[in-house]
């Protein structure tokens, strides 16, 4: 059965209007929940809103945003003047242009929904979308008022129908540089790159998400089940203790040949050089 749509509005090529849905293509709610309890009376404890100075609970007709300020204070915003900054919605996925899939950075991308067909006098068109996109390889971009907050959309085909991507604004991305500065430049060795794609193409293999496994939830659950039975509760194994190898012996241990003589970590590969101020 397919989720409820989240969205409901007309995705817009130039003079082509398709009329679509937006359903959620993730969902947390396989995981393990848990809700807060009072120990002593078993009862379940809800947040409630203080008033931090005087500890005293606030009525929801009295709380309001705030906006703090360098000095220190707070710049009051009623409910009607925040709503008077939400965008409109005219319920349209715009789209402003089309980029090859794989152009765009993954860091930008945000959540993924299936966008459908929003009823069947919407399929020939959605259909013809579908295969523009195939066949170019292309992917769509397109702006939106979503949620009450205007966004930037990746429109991309797959399988039987078209994925969308909320998308990061640049402002909300970190630069890359600012992470991988201090990293340097290493000289690695021909053998040390022979072995490293030997490892790579032996462990080669296609994308299966199925065999991911969250051993997080599934302690959880057994965590929970065994509390319900009454049964002991189960003990964490030990983690395996990690030796420190040198790299070139790590490399040929994973590639499945033997231990070599013993070297230097500072042989198997040069560190980077020191730049010397101006």
């Amino acid at each position: 059965m397919a989720p409820r749509a989240l969205w409901k509005g007309f995705l817009k090529i130039d003079e082509l209007v398709c009329p679509v849905a937006l359903h959620a293509a993730a969902s947390t709610a396989e995981r393990v929940s848990f809700h807060i309890i009072n120990r002593k009376t078993g009862d379940r404890v809800r947040r409630e809103m203080v008033d931090e100075e005087t500890g005293k609970p606030v009525p929801r007709e009295d709380q309001v945003k705030g906006y703090r300020t360098e000095e220190n204070r707070y710049i009051l915003l009623d409910p009607e003047e925040v709503a008077s900054a939400v965008p409109k919605s005219d319920k349209t996925l715009d789209v402003s242009g089309f980029l090859a899939c794989d152009e765009i950075e993954t860091e930008y991308f945000d959540k993924p929904y299936y966008l459908t067909p929003a009823d069947s006098g919407a399929r020939a068109a959605y259909a013809l979308i579908h295969a523009g996109l195939v066949r170019e390889s292309a992917a769509a971009i397109a702006d939106a008022v979503l949620f009450r907050k205007e966004r930037a959309l990746l429109i991309r085909a797959h399988d039987g129908g078209l994925v969308a991507h909320t998308l990061k604004f640049d402002y909300e991305v970190r630069s890359a540089s600012d992470a991988f500065d201090r990293i340097g430049d290493y000289d690695i060795g021909g053998e040390m790159l022979d072995l490293a794609k030997h490892i790579i193409d032996t462990k080669r293999g296609d994308f299966q998400p199925e065999e991911f496994e969250d051993h997080y939830d599934a302690a959880l659950a057994e965590l929970v089940q065994a509390k319900i039975a009454g049964r002991a509760l189960p003990k964490p194994k030990p983690r395996k203790e990690e030796k420190v190898v040198n790299l070139m012996e790590a490399l040929r241990l994973s590639a499945g040949g033997k231990p070599g003589p013993k070297a230097s970590a500072r042989k198997a590969a040069k560190k980077p050089s020191q730049k010397k101020s101006a």
